[in-house]
């Protein structure tokens, strides 16, 4: 409040009343800019704890509503539900979950490549209860129930014999003896056979059991193997397919886009209270160089990446970490930022921000809109649409950043939403430059998973070397997966040839020549007579594969599925 000099009553008394008033208002100023402060720091409180509850205990699921636009003006029960123009304004079409889920009800048909085994029900009394006479059989109602029959352990008893020369050793001399020669074996005098060392390490890598459990399931099968004995057993396969590893890493640096991201996992410290964070990392190739490949460094440092890429060009497609920042100044590698990292951070502000956020989300869901109308798309049909549809959003999304960059409020998660968007906005549109690049880097937090699910159940890797071992073996799982192939038949193929195998010929175990070249084969089990002839149905899906190969498959003197 400012007083002027001429206007000051004479009167003491009037003076003092007058300072009071003034010092009353500047308190209650005070107090209200202490409040607004208050309030602010509370409601910033409040956004944090919602965050870190959310992602410890909600929801994994970001999908973005698209009737929370209404709330930007007006509340959502005193408006009319428009659904075209919500569709328009999102990107998205409104599906409710009753629809979608409507088709997943009821007993679904039972494989036809499932044994069939034949139980018959008869009647006891075949004679009519009305006139004595046995009654004739006119028909049969059948039923087909599913039922479990446990894994077995066998034993391979080898039998190898020997022969001798009677004549030499009744003569005197040497009597030549010699032996039937071994199949060579994954693990040299070592007692488990490829399919049960595939078993084991799918167990454990694949499907996330701890060792102590795989233990205590074989023990319910009076077999008992140690669990130290497996970790070794693991340790020795992971060393026997390094060269396949190293040549799938070969063919994935030649791919012209690399999927790259990195999580944690645990390694045991002796003697430390607890253990320390290693990092493993995954490398997607593209279509041509189908494979992902997983690595393992003692720290995040740049120096892992970096090594990995060495001599790398092409696209490289990862989070806004700075340890790749190197290979973008140093190598051909261009930077393909990932719109999903981006759209996160603007998910998470809806606590403190909901407005702004909601705005954004709706904007990235036009991107998104297009991307999945493209995705059955070629290259340069996706290129042109993204062109013609997706730019003209960017453009919209870059001046709604430009202009609410300087309205928010510094340090909340709204402002590091959009600083974390502005300075990877040059990476973020790279993906509209070329057809075969992707609007975000899922595909490697997925192929993560696997590592954060397994740390939840096998807690942490024993040193260094194992987890270097666990990223070779999860290579081999992973790649497996990605074209559909059962990775413990894949690893008992492998490991039982691999140690045989010259480096020239590793190439007929990369996963997807695997499959082509297991479907021309009529496998022969290990024990017993040949297997069952395929259905109809698997010697057409067979066919499919070799069609797209130019192979043709041979069954029993038949010629299936052959290319014209």
């Amino acid at each position: 409040m400012t007083v002027i000099t001429d206007e000051l009553p004479n009167d003491v008394a009037a003076l003092k009343q007058l300072i009071l008033k003034e010092r009353r208002e500047r308190e209650a100023e005070a107090e209200r800019f202490e409040a607004q402060k208050q309030a602010a720091i509370e409601e910033a409180v409040k956004a944090a704890v919602a965050a870190i509850l959310r992602r410890y205990y909600g929801p994994r699921s970001e999908k973005f509503d698209p009737r929370q636009l209404l709330l930007c003006g007006q509340q959502l029960d005193d408006a009319k539900l428009n659904q075209s123009s919500i569709e328009d304004e999102s990107g998205e079409e409104l599906v409710t979950r009753r629809i979608k889920n409507r088709d997943k009800h009821g007993r679904q048909q039972l494989p036809e490549h499932l044994e069939r085994i034949e139980i018959e029900h008869d009647l006891d009394s075949k004679a009519c209860p009305a006139c004595g006479n046995e009654r004739c059989r006119i028909g049969a109602e059948i039923s087909e129930q599913l039922e479990y029959f446990p894994a077995s352990f066998k034993v391979l008893k080898h039998i190898r014999h020997k022969y001798a020369c009677a004549k030499c050793d009744h003569d005197g001399y040497d009597p030549n003896i010699a032996v039937a020669a071994k199949p060579p074996q994954p693990i040299e005098k070592g007692l488990p056979g490829p399919s049960l060392l595939a078993h084991v390490i799918t167990s454990k890598l694949g499907d996330h059991l701890p060792l102590y459990r795989l233990e205590r399931i074989f023990e319910r099968q009076k077999v008992h193997v140690a669990r130290s004995t497996m970790c070794a057993w693991m340790r020795c396969a992971g060393e026997l397919v390094t060269p396949l590893v190293e040549l799938m890493t070969e063919r994935v640096r030649q791919s012209q886009v690399i999927h790259t991201d990195d999580t944690t996992v645990p390694i045991q410290s002796p003697g430390a209270k607890q253990c320390r964070k290693g990092r493993i990392w995954c490398y997607l190739g593209d279509e041509q160089n189908p494979y992902k490949v997983y690595d393992y460094t003692p720290s995040r440092s740049r120096d892992g990446p970096a090594k990995w890429l060495t001599g790398y060009e092409g696209y490289l497609q990862a989070d806004a970490y700075g340890g790749y920042d190197g290979m973008f100044h140093s190598q051909n590698v261009t930077e393909v930022a990932c719109w999903a990292h981006a759209r996160r951070k603007f998910y998470d502000a809806q606590d403190s921000d909901e407005e702004r956020a909601t705005q954004m989300l709706a904007l990235i869901a036009k991107l998104y809109a297009v991307e999945r109308e493209a995705k059955e798309s070629d290259d340069d049909a996706r290129l042109a649409l993204r062109q013609e549809r997706s730019m003209p959003v960017l453009e919209r999304i870059k001046l709604w950043l430009d202009a609410e960059e300087e309205v928010v409020l510094p340090r909340s998660p709204m402002a590091t939403a959009i600083t974390y968007a502005q300075n990877q906005w040059t990476a973020l549109n790279t993906y509209t430059t070329q057809g075969f690049l992707n609007i975000d880097n899922n595909a490697s937090e997925r192929a993560l998973k696997r590592v954060a699910l397994g740390r939840k159940n096998w807690l942490f890797a024993g040193n260094d070397a194992a987890a270097e071992n666990h990223a070779r073996l999860w290579s081999l799982i992973a790649s497996c997966e990605r074209h559909g192939i059962d990775p413990q038949r894949y690893l008992t193929s492998v490991l039982a040839k691999i140690g045989t195998t010259s480096h020239d010929e590793l190439d007929q175990f990369l996963p997807d020549v695997w499959k082509v070249e297991d479907a021309t084969e009529i496998l022969e089990p290990a024990v017993g007579g040949a297997l069952p002839s395929p259905s109809m149905d698997a010697i057409a899906n067979i066919a499919d594969v070799l069609r797209q190969s130019g192979k043709p498959i041979i069954d029993r003197n038949v010629v299936v599925g052959a290319s014209p």
